[in-house]
């Protein structure tokens, strides 16, 4: 397997339920509180002379969401309490190291997703922590990390990048207008939706994701001008074959060359999993640790 199709599958990981893990890995969760009689009979919505109770809908939400939203809550636990009893940590500069890795090679990574990096830099804590609780007894001779690294070192050398939006309109004169709305506090998502001409972008608000100094699938113009605005900052009207664009920058990552040493550790756990042939799932664990569930077997 590929070094580049391992990344995606470990990728594919990482997104699944990102929200959720993020927001119980975080440590701000609350106790769950007990509703009384009184809150599971309140009325929440009335249809005519029909009506919905609370208790209906969160007897619905539970059928629909229940296990899966409980069994995240368990596999949180269940890493978090066997990193510490084997030592495992995961240092600020990993965190950080991987997350440019993955913005890097995902350039369809759209703003919804990056909008709250705090919650991407804790999933990506939480996979470490169980990619290393996993392949913790797995043994990966050092010179065939070395191999990985001397075979893949385009995936470690991260060129300089911009996360663009763009809005695209036929004419000067469009493109002009749009400008002065923008001026005028107009949302920048909002105006793409409405006005922008490519259809590629246009239903995600004109997000490019992450565009590198090397990539051909945008107009050079576009890397010249994104070079010289701060992010947040819309540029003038960019002539492109189909029309004129208006470029917003959301954030420059500086290109980075990772040595051996930065990523042995990753390089190991990815060797470490290709050699398993299986999914990375927790369900391993569970049985370590003694987990017992309302629903039974998992």
């Amino acid at each position: 397997m590929s070094g580049k199709v391992l990344w995606s599958i470990i990728f594919g990981l990482v997104i699944i339920n990102c929200l959720t893990i993020a927001y119980f890995v975080s440590g701000k969760t609350e106790a769950i509180p007990v509703a009384s009689n009184e809150m599971t009979d309140e009325t929440i919505a009335t249809i005519g002379d029909k009506k919905i109770t609370r208790e209906q809908w969160m007897a619905e939400l539970e059928s629909r969401y229940g296990k899966d939203t409980l069994k995240e809550l368990i596999n949180i636990q269940v890493v978090e309490e066997l990193a510490e009893k084997y030592d495992i940590t995961v240092s600020d500069e990993v965190i950080n190291r991987e997350l440019a890795v993955y913005k890097s090679m995902y350039n369809s990574l759209d703003e919804e997703q990056f909008g709250n990096e705090e919650n991407w830099e804790m999933q990506i804590r939480y996979s470490i922590l169980l990619e290393e609780l996993l392949t913790r007894d797995v043994s990966v001779a050092e010179e065939d990390i070395q191999k990985f690294y001397e075979d893949n070192k385009d995936l470690y050398n991260i060129d300089e990048s911009y996360h663009l939006s763009h809005i695209v309109v036929k004419t000067s004169k469009e493109a002009k207008a749009i400008i002065e709305e923008l001026e005028g506090g107009s949302s920048f998502e909002a105006l793409a939706l409405e006005a922008s001409i490519d259809e590629f972008t246009a239903n995600s608000g004109g997000n490019l994701g992450f565009v590198s100094t090397n990539d051909t699938y945008v107009p050079q113009s576009y890397l010249k001008v994104a070079s010289q605005l701060k992010e947040g900052d819309w540029s003038e009207p960019v002539e492109v074959d189909t029309g004129y664009a208006i470029l917003l920058l959301h954030e420059k990552m500086k290109g980075q060359t990772f040595s051996f040493d930065d990523v042995k550790d990753q390089i190991r756990r990815q060797i470490a999993l290709e050699q398993m042939e299986g999914t990375v799932s927790v369900n391993p664990l569970w049985e370590e640790i003694g987990v017992k569930w309302f629903y039974g077997e998992q």
